[in-house]
């Protein structure tokens, strides 16, 4: 990575399960680099959903390096998820033709519900599996697996966590970490937000900002997928062994089943 800059830049890694990002500075120049990015990042920066692509280069490994301008900013605080700067941006996002083409031309095919049960039901390991709130929560997207079908497929981030929303210091809002990148139902995204930072009693509120109705079908799509992502987070932090965070959500279950 190194070789990419003159002597006097700093480079050092950024952290990340991958291990392939890098900050890089020079004086007043600040730089955020990745590895083998997908081209989708350059469609990102265009529709101003990631910070301003500066450059690509293609390296004599084969390697493609991404550079990024470093804005200085912070995640958004849990609480200020309500505001109405996500809801519009989340609607900017699963509204966007051309970042839905670029899924599409990459190869992304839809993903459907059908999917992410099958993967569940497969994953699950008979330790969980003799976990009661589990059995119900299983039945519960078995049951309703006919009942959520829906024909608006988006771009969906898939993972709306308040610490992949960075506020840049000129007030500008952007949507980073898309690794998880799907064409899916919009209510992944959405229920996901509403559940983790959301009061219900504020659900309606928050979706008029974002531009759609609170109807009895978004609710059971939005609980749908709350639930599997749920049930798929427990068993991952179990085969991690990460008993206290998988613990944590079957805790969760419990509040949403």
């Amino acid at each position: 990575m190194e070789h990419l800059f003159d002597q006097d830049w700093e480079i050092v890694p950024a952290g990340g399960a991958t291990g392939e990002a890098f900050f890089a500075q020079y004086q007043e120049q600040k730089l955020f680099l990745k590895r083998n990015s997908s081209p989708f990042l350059a469609v990102l920066s265009a529709e101003g959903i990631v910070p301003k692509l500066v450059w690509t280069k293609r390296i004599e490994s084969g390697d493609v390096i991404t550079a990024q301008h470093w804005l200085n900013g912070r995640e958004l605080d849990p609480d200020e998820m309500e505001e109405e700067r996500a809801a519009r941006l989340l609607k900017k996002i699963h509204s966007s033709r051309p970042l839905l083409t670029m899924l599409e031309r990459l190869g992304k095919e839809r993903f459907q519900p059908e999917h992410m049960l099958a993967e569940l039901e497969t994953g699950l390991d008979f330790e969980l599996l003799a976990h009661p709130k589990v059995r119900e929560a299983l039945h519960f997207l078995q049951t309703d697996l006919p009942n959520i079908s829906h024909d608006e497929y988006v771009v969906c981030h898939g993972d709306v966590n308040h610490n992949n929303w960075l506020l840049s210091d000129n007030n500008q809002l952007y949507l980073i970490d898309w690794d998880g990148a799907m064409i899916a139902d919009p209510a992944i995204d959405i229920g996901l937000l509403l559940y983790w930072y959301i009061p219900e009693d504020n659900w309606e509120t928050w979706l008029s900002q974002y531009g759609v109705p609170l109807t009895d079908n978004l609710k059971l799509r939005m609980k749908w997928y709350v639930v599997s992502q749920t049930l798929l987070s427990i068993q991952w932090h179990k085969g991690k062994a990460r008993f206290h965070e998988m613990n944590h959500w079957l805790e969760y279950l419990h509040s949403i089943v």
